[in-house]
């Protein structure tokens, strides 16, 4: 039984709402433009009902991936430039954005992914969650400005956060909203831009992500949605020479892969769960 009735009703007209919206395509999201890409579309079936068409959603190609990794350096110096307490504003809108669609967004996850309608509002809710989490990190250690020792009475020394530049984040389809959303909005909070490609099975949750960054006032290819196909654009993704972070959840051979050949000129970050 549902402890509150509000919320059974909210997520019931919710499902009514995502199943008109079935069948759609969808572009990519490339430096705020929507792009079609000649590939054949991939079509996003419902796994409860595989009659159920939900979408149908360009796969990018390398190009694709290369104009998404350079929109994203160029939007990265300035969004690096900002004082650290405005881009912590920004992502607590995003996380306020996600509350606000987080029934339609547990209504896109129950039919794309097969979770319980309590099981998807959950997931929604943990995404909202995590940027405040990271958010209150930040606020909390001062941007992570923090002076260090002296050795000298005139010395001034302090450790200060960085941005890498451009992280890739590829998720995966389990918790689609949830990582996605801890994997970008971490990167983003410390100054980074992001290409993002959701799971090839959950690219309509994916889409409710960018959209919500969107609404928040995340700089159009600050953040860039890439749809597609692993096998197609998967090592696109993580070799092209404008990225330097990658964050990966998926299969052990895929990311020891990628441990071993990203870093093969100087040390980079990967940051795995495998």
């Amino acid at each position: 039984p549902w402890a509150d009735a509000s919320s059974k009703v909210a997520i019931d007209e919710a499902l009514k709402l995502v199943r008109g919206k079935a069948g759609r395509e969808h572009p990519l999201w490339i430096d705020g433009k929507a792009v079609q890409s000649p590939s054949p579309l991939i079509a996003d079936l419902s796994p409860i009902d595989t009659s159920l068409a939900l979408g149908k959603f360009n796969a990018a190609t390398a190009e694709h991936v290369d104009l998404a990794a350079k929109a994203a350096r160029r939007e990265q110096k300035q969004w690096a430039a900002l004082a650290w307490r405005e881009r912590v504003k920004t992502m607590r809108r995003a996380a306020r954005a996600i509350r606000e669609r987080k029934y339609e967004i547990a209504a896109v996850m129950s039919l794309e992914v097969g979770k319980s309608r309590m099981e998807a509002m959950g997931d929604a809710e943990e995404s909202a969650d995590l940027i405040d989490y990271y958010a209150k990190n930040v606020e909390d250690n001062n941007g992570y400005v923090v002076p260090l020792g002296k050795l000298l009475p005139n010395e001034n020394t302090r450790s200060v956060l960085r941005p890498f530049g451009v992280f890739v984040c590829i998720a995966p389809y389990n918790f689609p909203m949830a990582l996605s959303t801890g994997m970008s909005a971490a990167a983003l909070l410390a100054g980074n831009g992001v290409v993002y490609k959701p799971a090839q099975d959950t690219p309509w949750t994916g889409l409710m992500l960018y959209e919500c960054y969107m609404a928040a006032g995340i700089p159009a290819g600050l953040f860039n949605y890439v749809t597609g196909l692993g096998s197609a654009i998967g090592d696109a993704l993580w070799k092209n020479p404008g990225v330097d972070g990658i964050v990966f959840t998926g299969s052990k051979e895929v990311g020891m892969r990628m441990v071993k050949e990203f870093s093969s000129a100087y040390p980079k970050p990967a940051l795995m769960e495998l």
